[in-house]
């Protein structure tokens, strides 16, 4: 892998990468009643992300299937399919684009991009944490981040709710996404 030295950090080549699928997460937190939290993620996604020869000059792109949302509980699952949550079937797509990175600390930057849900885009800021770069055992090329952020999902018209008999809601209203990825030069 050609990497080179960027104000004191070993970076990837500049190119236009793609996130590895078998090697990347994309997950989320929720709290459940009040008291607990529900995590799942989403299996069915493709991105890139190219990185320029000045990689605040960068730029990413992501899309998730929303059908693949994954709790590890059928009923759940199909719950938030459904049009109470991502209907699914009107809105495919969970998009997010770029538009400016800005570095925080040696390794950690944040990049604010358009993200889209239930075709609501709104701004949001996610913090990366950029995990270096290397060349694993088959001679692939590979560098590693870890991104989170936290939305309000109603902000995305994710509504749905239940009022609980003690007091408060069945399902929080602010999601944490956690993101582990790995990406390689594309073909």
């Amino acid at each position: 892998m050609s990497t080179r030295t960027w104000e004191g950090l070993t970076v990837p080549a500049a190119g236009t990468y793609t996130i590895d699928v078998a090697h990347s997460r994309i997950g989320f937190v929720v709290k459940h009643m009040m008291v607990s939290k529900v995590r799942g993620h989403f299996s069915d996604y493709s991105g890139t992300i190219t990185i320029a020869e000045n990689p605040l000059e960068s730029a990413a792109q992501l899309t998730i299937k929303t059908a693949s949302i994954d709790t590890g509980v059928a009923d759940r699952d199909g719950h938030l399919r459904g049009d109470d949550f991502l209907a699914v079937d009107k809105f495919p797509e969970i998009t997010f684009r770029s538009r400016r990175v800005t570095r925080q600390s040696d390794e950690e930057f944040t990049v604010v991009g358009d993200l889209t849900i239930r075709d609501v885009t709104k701004e949001v800021e996610l913090t990366v944490e950029y995990g270096g770069a290397g060349t694993n055992p088959w001679g692939q090329a590979v560098w590693g981040f870890s991104i989170h952020t936290e939305l309000d999902r109603e902000e995305f018209g994710l509504t749905w709710n239940q009022a609980l008999e003690t007091g408060g809601v069945l399902v929080g209203k602010k999601v944490k996404i956690e993101i582990e990825g790995e990406a390689n030069p594309a073909a």
